[in-house]
């Protein structure tokens, strides 16, 4: 009995818990390029990671701060390798992260490069990405913050997602766009980031899910972000670790064409921690100080108090 209470409140707290995120749709149909076919979304939890897949109607999760000290916010792109998203561990963990320290914030639940979903697939993520910065800039007044304190944040493959967000904003793509509303963000900050597709530093895996095995050269380049650095891609902070399978080159090429484009950039590379520690993954050394040096790096642009 005293079990069954237990797991009941516990319940009841987890329920008024998620009942104070809203969720705000991306489109308000069917979400762009969708085929139409009707799948339910795929979301499973192993080794103490919630995966998501089969995404066909993106959206924003707002985290609002209970006790708001800052106007800025980010939008958090969970990883995965364009195969799935972390949700958890790299979305709504990172997000009470962000609440405990005075900021509203939003995870993004983006859709993946999945054929069989959506035509054009490899521009879906952008895409929502792009809407996900419109929506937050057109609604800046309801959730208390300022349109141009609006950071991205990506995990991973979610890291690629974010630096392309953050260098491939002067064209809005798709069939959405809204030129009244830039897609720019104002920072960046980027966690053990895919950047590069390149044969010698790419994670394979990302670049086959989102261009496809053997692809043509022109969109190697197109999708190697730090090839796409120039003094107006927006200031960054960069995490890294030396034993990861994203290897650290990834963040030291984006690192290198900020600072020869006099972007303001701060990198920290650890030399152990792996891959997907997120927060919560622990007895990984200093690395799990990094997000206390993000802290710092957001104090200091005056995003954070």
């Amino acid at each position: 009995m005293k079990k069954l209470f237990l797991m009941l409140f516990a319940m009841t707290i987890m329920s008024e818990l998620f009942a104070q995120n809203e969720t705000i749709l991306l489109y308000t149909d069917a979400a762009p390029g969708s085929k139409g076919k009707q799948v339910p979304e795929d979301a499973k939890t192993t080794d103490g990671i919630t995966r998501v897949k089969d995404v066909t109607q993106p959206a924003l999760i707002v985290y609002p701060a209970k006790k708001k000290t800052s106007d800025a916010t980010v939008i958090i792109c969970p990883g995965g390798g364009y195969g799935i998203l972390a949700i958890d561990h790299e979305g709504y963990d990172i997000a009470t992260w962000f609440n405990e320290r005075g900021m509203t914030v939003f995870v993004l639940k983006y859709r993946l490069p999945q054929e069989e979903l959506f035509e054009n697939d490899e521009i879906r993520p952008l895409q929502d990405a792009q809407q996900a910065i419109r929506i937050v800039r057109k609604n800046a007044t309801k959730y208390g913050i300022s349109p141009d304190k609006l950071g991205i944040m990506g995990f991973s493959a979610g890291g690629h997602l974010a630096s392309t967000a953050s260098t491939h904003f002067t064209t809005q793509i798709g069939e959405i766009t809204d030129p009244s509303i830039s897609v720019r963000p104002d920072f960046s900050l980027l966690i053990y980031p895919v950047i590069t597709f390149n044969d010698r530093f790419t994670h394979f895996g990302s670049r086959d899910n989102l261009i496809g095995k053997n692809p043509p050269v022109e969109k190697i380049e197109l999708y190697s972000n730090d090839k796409h650095v120039t003094k107006d891609t927006p200031p960054t902070f960069l995490v890294s670790t030396t034993d990861d399978g994203v290897q650290p080159e990834n963040s030291i090429a984006y690192f290198l064409a900020c600072k020869k484009n006099k972007v303001p950039v701060e990198m920290h590379i650890y030399e152990k921690g792996g891959h997907g520690y997120g927060l919560k993954k622990k007895g990984r050394g200093p690395v799990e100080t990094w997000a206390a040096r993000m802290e710092d790096w957001l104090k200091d642009r005056k995003l954070m108090k």
